[in-house]
Formats: structure tokens, C-alpha cells, sequence
């Protein structure tokens, strides 16, 4: 299977468990569309930028970075989704970076 299936299928996979809590409580459909969209391009992303770090430390700030848009439009509005915003993307961009470290040549 080509990298880019599997980078696919890891975002996607992150993807759905970092909406599956959204979807359960119903939140707003293009909310939910927008976290997933941004998991499959992270998974497209962070297994295939090489900064001779360990991949967990390169998952983890990647995963961190990206999400800075989002968070600064969400804290007005609901400030107590950034911690839970903070952890998922500490959490998911470090499987991705371990996933994409075993599975992607």
C-alpha cells in the first residue's frame, strides 16, 4: 500500500476519534467537518516532515501548531474547550508521528 493510503488512513482515523465525542453531542456539522478535514491533512502532514527529532516530539508540536487558528477563534466563544482542544492534539499528533513512524517508510 502507497504512504499516502496510509497517511490517509491514519489522519482518518484520527480523525474520527477526535469527532466521535463532538458527534455524540451534537455539535455544530461543519465544526465536526472541520476537525476532521484538519486529521487527514495532519495525517498527510506530520508523517512526512523530517526534523530529526523523535517522532512523538515532532508529532506533538505539529499537532500543537496547527490547531492555533482554531483554538484563537474558539476561546472567545467557549473557553473552557481549549483544554480538552490542547490534549486531543497533544494526544492524536503524537499517534500520528508513532503511527507514521512504523507503518510509512
Amino acid at each position: 500500500m502507497s504512504d499516502i493510503i496510509i497517511a490517509l488512513l491514519i489522519g482518518t482515523v484520527a480523525g474520527i476519534i477526535d469527532t466521535t465525542p463532538m458527534v455524540i453531542r451534537k455539535m455544530y456539522k461543519y465544526a465536526i467537518l472541520s476537525v476532521f478535514v484538519q486529521w487527514v491533512v495532519l495525517g498527510l502532514i506530520i508523517p512526512f516532515v523530517d526534523w530529526h527529532i523523535q517522532p512523538w516530539l515532532k508529532g506533538l508540536i505539529i499537532g500543537e501548531i496547527a490547531p492555533l487558528p482554531a483554538m484563537i477563534m474558539v476561546f472567545p466563544r467557549i473557553k473552557k474547550m481549549i483544554v480538552p482542544m490542547i490534549i486531543f492534539h497533544a494526544i492524536l499528533g503524537i499517534g500520528i508521528a508513532l503511527a507514521g513512524a512504523r507503518f510509512i517508510g
